[in-house]
């Protein structure tokens, strides 16, 4: 291959992998936005009660700490497919979020 070529090829994927990157920042951002705004799923979920919703993220922010700390006592197996996945969920979740502001202007 010529060296023109090269350079077209890693601009390619250069390109493709900052709009991934872009889509899975926005994706995290939304979530969190979701998540934690006024009318977001905590509220939701909880109504207004500030005390269960921080007892129940509180929980849950164990149950994610335990499991990350037990992940380290077993014996070392195949190639995990859960970060793979979560980076195509969270690039799904950015284009959702982005489609949904552009279509109507908030998320």
């Amino acid at each position: 291959m010529t060296p023109a070529k090269y350079e077209s090829s890693s601009i390619g994927h250069v390109a493709i992998v900052v709009t991934v990157v872009g889509l899975v920042l926005v994706g995290i951002g939304g979530t969190i936005y979701k998540v934690f705004s006024p009318e977001g799923w905590v509220t939701q979920a909880f109504g207004r009660s500030l005390s269960a919703g921080v007892a129940a993220l509180g929980s849950l922010l164990m149950i994610v700490g335990l499991a990350w700390f037990s992940r380290g006592w077993a014996a070392p197996g195949p190639r995990n497919r859960l970060p793979d996945l979560l980076v195509v969920t969270f690039a799904a979740a950015g284009l959702i979020y982005i489609a949904q502001l552009w279509m109507k202007g908030t998320f």
